[in-house]
């Protein structure tokens, strides 16, 4: 399994927003500046996200982007997935690990493998939430002067 570039993306606009939105709408020119991504590519990532409610956005000359709702309600799993799709490593998983899409999974001896393969994966993307991103970001940002 390999997150592309805009699941990557998609997890840096979120982030954007979360720390320069606070104040209201973030046009997206200037996250495509802060996060050196081209606008058009930008435009194809938030999309989907603004489809799945995640973002707000308002048109206009004074318009932007905000997320739909605070922080700590978004995890970088469920964000993930809005661009990408299901975080499964094998494609008989790709209904969930409840539901095997496979006529060979009564007798594969490897299912049991990719199903905790994928538990693991998606429980650590579903415990990390945009909040948490904040708070590691803040410190990275931190200004050691000697």
């Amino acid at each position: 399994m390999k997150i592309s570039t805009k699941g990557r993306y998609a997890l840096r606009i979120m982030l954007d927003l979360a720390t320069y939105g606070a104040g209201g709408l973030v046009p997206l020119k200037e996250i495509a500046a802060r996060q050196d991504i081209t606008l058009k590519y930008m435009e194809q990532i938030i999309s989907p996200l603004a489809k799945a409610g995640f973002v707000v956005s308002l048109r206009g000359s004074s318009g932007g982007y905000r997320l739909s709702r605070e922080p700590e309600k978004y995890t970088c799993g469920d964000i993930i997935r809005v661009v990408e799709g299901p975080l499964e490593p094998v494609a008989c998983l790709e209904g969930g690990t409840d539901s095997v899409n496979c006529p060979r999974a009564a007798t594969c001896p490897t299912i049991g493998f990719w199903q905790g393969l994928s538990k693991v994966v998606n429980e650590y993307v579903d415990s990390v939430t945009l909040a948490d991103l904040m708070a590691q970001q803040a410190g990275y940002q931190q200004d050691y002067i000697i």
